[in-house]
């Protein structure tokens, strides 16, 4: 597999001399269909599967950009979640693939950057550590949501006060003028998005208003801003998807934006 580099939204990324860009993302419709020839013992569908999320991984990999000199490697580490997401996705849950396997790539990408850190930390604090990610993974994937910081006090008999030292020891550190950008390729550094948190009633009624702007939204809106600012698609990739033209991909993401903004004017 080769990495070049130009700009981190334009990955090269290559695979036994096939340039993912060409790759084709599988439909809801096909990856349901796949699913249920290779859970009925098709091992060669397992392959397809694979390939139609490549870019999946791809998108999760490029959050992780400032944090690690070898996308090679962390590009085969997420690969590792993706593998593991097919092994496990449960149709009989009725969610998007996507869905589920977002967090499995991620963690096992968090989880290799953790033990790749370059900060010192104690064995005892790594050991807490450890068995605090070990059991938020095994109650995420019970019950699809976050364990609370007291349910990680209880199952491992330490104080709340070692439970959060031993999780914040292993968050990546990064310099505040470390460069970042968006979706849209526009760079800024990392200090131009610490914001000032103190007036907490206005970020309490940003938030209120943010939940009420959403609600006005259409399942399709809402789907194509998940898309484009949670999972880092892009139009092409989303209009694909959902069997429309990158243009009403772009007008529909506009429209959306437009009615969140009015609420805060």
């Amino acid at each position: 597999m080769v990495v070049k580099e130009v700009n981190m939204s334009r990955y090269k990324v290559e695979i036994c001399n096939v340039n993912t860009q060409d790759l084709t993302v599988l439909s809801p419709a096909e990856m349901k269909e796949a699913f249920i020839d290779y859970q009925a013992g098709d091992e060669s569908i397992k392959e397809v599967l694979l390939r139609g999320n490549l870019k999946l991984v791809l998108s999760m990999v490029q959050r992780f950009s400032n944090r690690c000199e070898n996308m090679d490697d962390l590009f085969q580490v997420g690969c590792i979640g993706l593998v593991k997401s097919i092994e496990n996705f449960d149709l009989s849950h009725d969610v998007r693939f996507s869905t589920y396997a977002v967090p499995m790539i991620l963690g096992e990408i968090k989880r290799y950057l953790r033990d790749n850190q370059m900060i010192r930390v104690s064995r005892n604090c790594k050991d807490l550590a450890h068995q605090c990610f070990k059991l938020k993974e095994e109650y995420y994937h019970e019950y699809a949501c976050e364990c609370s910081v007291e349910y990680l006090c209880e199952q491992t008999q330490a104080k709340r006060r070692d439970v959060i030292e031993a999780l914040d020891s292993f968050q990546s550190v990064l310099s505040i003028h470390e460069p970042i950008s968006n979706a849209e390729g526009d760079e800024m550094c990392l200090v131009d998005t610490i914001s000032d948190s103190k007036d907490e009633i206005a970020l309490l009624g940003n938030l209120l208003t943010l939940r009420k702007s959403l609600k006005q939204l259409s399942p399709k809106e809402l789907d194509i801003l998940n898309k484009r600012y949670y999972l880092d698609y892009t139009q092409s990739e989303i209009a694909k998807e959902m069997g429309i033209s990158q243009a009403q991909v772009s007008r529909l993401e506009k429209g959306a934006l437009k009615c969140l903004k009015k609420n805060f004017e």
